[in-house]
């Protein structure tokens, strides 16, 4: 019984001990704002370079992740339809089972997804179509 109360006592005075601050704690701290200082960018657009509102896409065209969309690529019937299976099979919290993401990112999903099951495991119907 005293070694069962020599060892309560003992994790006791460890558990006190992680609680205290270090004995040698540092006497000047420096302060959060000297510690953060704001880094100054030596990129410069060039004098020539038109302003950002010009250089975005024409009305009319369409963006660069609008064309890279699955819906342009196949028709937005298509596209949903593959996001659908996608967001079939996918055990992932937040699959890339968008229709305006490219149908590649969409059927690579499909593919890992269905690509997890073994040799002897029965896949889902959305694996094979």
């Amino acid at each position: 019984m005293t070694r069962l109360t020599a060892s309560l006592a003992l994790i006791a005075a460890l558990a006190l001990a992680a609680c205290q601050p270090p004995a040698d704690a540092p006497a000047t701290e420096t302060s959060s704002d000297a510690a953060v200082a704001p880094v100054q960018s030596t990129a410069e657009m060039p004098a020539d370079a038109p302003p950002q509102e010009e250089a975005m896409a024409p009305e009319g065209e369409p963006s660069a992740a609008a064309a890279g969309s699955c819906t342009a690529e196949v028709g937005e019937a298509a596209a949903v339809r593959l996001a659908e299976r996608c967001t079939m099979v996918s055990p992932a919290s937040h699959p890339p089972c968008n229709p305006d993401n490219a149908c590649a990112l969409i059927q690579g999903e499909i593919d890992r997804a269905c690509g997890q099951y073994g040799p002897g495991e029965t896949k889902p119907g959305e694996c094979s179509a």
